[in-house]
């Protein structure tokens, strides 16, 4: 991977990065998303945000090397401490867990006035992003899933709105577990990652069935339940 050839997941998340956009990448790592972005979707400027010291030397190196200096500030910093309010209308977070980048959202709240447009792509847990959107008056506009070197990655895309419930519909539990624009697909990746899901589930609930019965150990089996039956809802057993 490079700055001319991004992964399947970058790719995802750059695919919705609007044209003139003013983008933000938090944990940019070697800001190969800003340098793609500036050469090939014509943003207008980019910051490259990393919280570590080798990555972010590996971005200062990159974009200096690519001749992006003049569009791309790379800056050291946690989460959206490394942009300032109204600077940037679109922010890039990917490869982090789904409550981490929810985290990162919740701690920079301010900073999120001028942004239009948040293109997440969580490793685990995209019902984090989701609940967060919900609580906080984002809309899930889009969403993708993919797999790639074995992993399954999530790309989940919100604009600031006043209806955040209207991608879910009736069926608000399922779309929040499982992605109201991915269920309507249900493409051959959604389904291996919920059976392999479903599958684990029931492997850890016959493990509780012979654990020592105990408030805990019943509220996690009924848990674990729910959970099977919201994705059996969306992918029936097909042997049955």
């Amino acid at each position: 991977m490079n700055t001319d050839k991004l992964s399947a997941r970058l790719s995802a998340v750059a695919k919705y990065v609007p044209n003139g956009a003013k983008v933000a990448d938090i944990g940019s790592d070697h800001a190969y998303l800003p340098c793609y972005l500036a050469k090939n979707n014509g943003i207008s400027f980019a910051v490259a945000g990393e919280v570590a010291q080798g990555p972010f030397q590996s971005a200062e190196r990159n974009v200096s090397a690519e001749g992006l200096s003049e569009l791309i500030s790379v800056r050291l910093g946690d989460g959206l401490e490394v942009i300032q309010p109204d600077e940037v209308d679109c922010i890039t977070i990917a490869g982090m867990g789904g409550a981490l980048i929810a985290s990162i959202l919740e701690n920079g709240k301010e900073k999120l006035r001028a942004v239009k447009r948040l293109i997440l792509q969580p490793n685990i847990s995209a019902i984090s992003i989701r609940k967060w959107f919900l609580d906080n008056g984002w809309v899930l506009t889009a969403e993708e899933i993919l797999e790639e070197d074995g992993k399954i990655y999530e790309v989940l895309v919100g604009e600031q709105g006043d209806a955040p419930m209207t991608p879910y519909g009736q069926n608000v539990e399922a779309g929040l577990l499982l992605g109201p624009y991915l269920i309507m697909k249900k493409n051959l990746v959604f389904k291996k990652k919920w059976l392999g899901e479903k599958n684990n589930w029931q492997r850890i609930y016959h493990q509780l069935e012979n654990a020592a019965e105990s408030p805990d150990t019943l509220e996690k089996k009924q848990e674990l339940i729910h959970k099977i039956q919201l994705v059996e809802e969306v992918i029936p057993d097909e042997n049955s």
